[in-house]
């Protein structure tokens, strides 16, 4: 799969996140169902860490660089990314606060993205 296209994917995986999480709450419909907000933070953080990782892994190779380097980067930009997100909540919206459980949510997301990346690793070399 080309470099560019996985790169437009990662991106507009990070715009989706970006709009969802900066919204209005109120246009969100409400979902009467325990922790959604929390499963939706690892889901977002999970895809978000997978689709950095399928770029990373592109843009990385043949450059000397292991594989494992995309999984740090792409970890550690998912986990700054949803710091950044949590403080932009208070910061730049009325009807969200940041909240350090969204955090821990986005960071286990990720990290199970990591995890996942490196059990399918095989088939992810493929694309």
């Amino acid at each position: 799969m080309p470099k560019q296209f996985l790169l437009l994917w990662a991106i507009i995986c990070s715009g989706i996140i970006t709009y969802f999480c900066l919204t209005d709450s109120s246009n969100i419909p409400a979902v009467n169902f325990p922790s959604i907000d929390k499963i939706v933070h690892f889901c977002f953080h999970f895809g978000f860490t997978v689709s950095w990782i399928l770029f990373f892994k592109k843009e990385l190779k043949g450059k000397g660089a292991d594989d494992y380097k995309a999984y740090l980067i792409s970890f550690i930009f998912s986990v700054f990314f949803g710091i950044t997100i949590e403080i932009l909540q208070s910061v730049f919206t009325v009807t969200r606060a940041s909240d350090v459980a969204d955090i821990l949510a986005n960071t286990i997301g990720a990290t199970m993205g990591v995890f996942s990346a490196i059990a399918f690793k095989k088939q992810i070399d493929k694309i």
